[in-house]
């Protein structure tokens, strides 16, 4: 992604300030998203702690008619019950997070690693290429390394090239659902979509139920239901129209071929 950013600004200043800067400006644009998200959930949180309390409650109402018709003292047990489980199990439960944030610590220390290898792969990918050819490979082997190594890197960068395309579209889609329809939390929720469509197969359906789920509690069960329908409307939009038809221009590859390589 950076690359052709990083050959575009060099032709107006030096490489390493053009990696530099194209780097720096990536990292800037998302902390400054993350940013305006905890913004927006900072701003709104008051209205939104009264708003989940009354939406809460109109699920409770909604629970106790039909076709679930169960009782104030079910759905009173069911919350005890809740309460007994952590009570029970605060210690595992703390253990699983210290665990959790020692996954975290792993995560954070790849991050540094992955920023600090992107410098010399952005800077001269190139001369590194050319040396481990050069160095390990047979002089009769290096013509046809040659073109599997352009051939799988056009593939890579045309892939996360079309995901961009695909998470943006889908993104301002679901955006416009979701502000239309009044829902609390729609930039957030946006941004949310956006990145959880970065996680193949399973990054958007969570990111769209939890917009759901925020929906249900904050506008009501119709609510929920016409974001859950749009939604769907969108999902079926994008992986029968929007997804084939880009990574088919951008990896040409068929879809089958792509979805089956991401699992792999």
């Amino acid at each position: 992604v950076l690359r052709p950013l990083a050959d575009l600004l060099n032709r107006f200043m030096p490489r390493p300030l053009s990696v530099a800067l194209a780097i720096l400006g990536s990292i800037v644009l998302v902390l400054g998203l993350l940013a305006l998200v905890g913004n927006a959930v900072a701003g709104e949180s008051t209205r939104l702690s009264g708003e989940f309390r009354g939406g809460v409650h109109r699920i409770e109402e909604w629970l106790r008619q039909p076709p679930f018709r169960l009782s104030a003292g079910r759905l009173a047990a069911l919350q005890q019950e809740v309460t007994d489980y952590l009570s029970r199990h605060r210690a595992s439960l703390f253990s699983s997070a210290v665990s959790g944030l020692g996954r975290v610590v792993e995560v954070i220390t790849g991050g540094a690693l992955a920023l600090f290898a992107s410098v010399f792969f952005i800077h001269s990918g190139e001369r590194l290429w050319g040396w481990v050819s050069l160095r390990l490979l047979p002089r009769g082997a290096r013509p046809v390394w040659h073109r599997a190594g352009h051939a799988a890197w056009r593939t890579f960068a045309g892939y996360t090239r079309g995901i961009i395309i695909i998470a943006a579209t889908n993104a301002i889609l679901v955006g416009i659902v979701l502000f239309i329809l009044r829902v609390p939390l729609a930039l957030p929720l946006t941004l949310l979509e956006f990145f959880a469509a970065f996680v193949p197969l399973v990054g958007s359906p969570v990111a769209l139920g939890v917009a759901t789920v925020v929906a249900l509690a904050g506008r009501g069960p119709l609510t929920a239901v016409a974001v859950l329908v749009l939604i769907v409307v969108i999902g079926q939009l994008e992986g029968h129209v929007l997804h084939p038809l880009v990574m088919s221009w951008a990896v040409r590859l068929h879809p089958l071929v792509v979805a089956v390589s991401v699992i792999a």
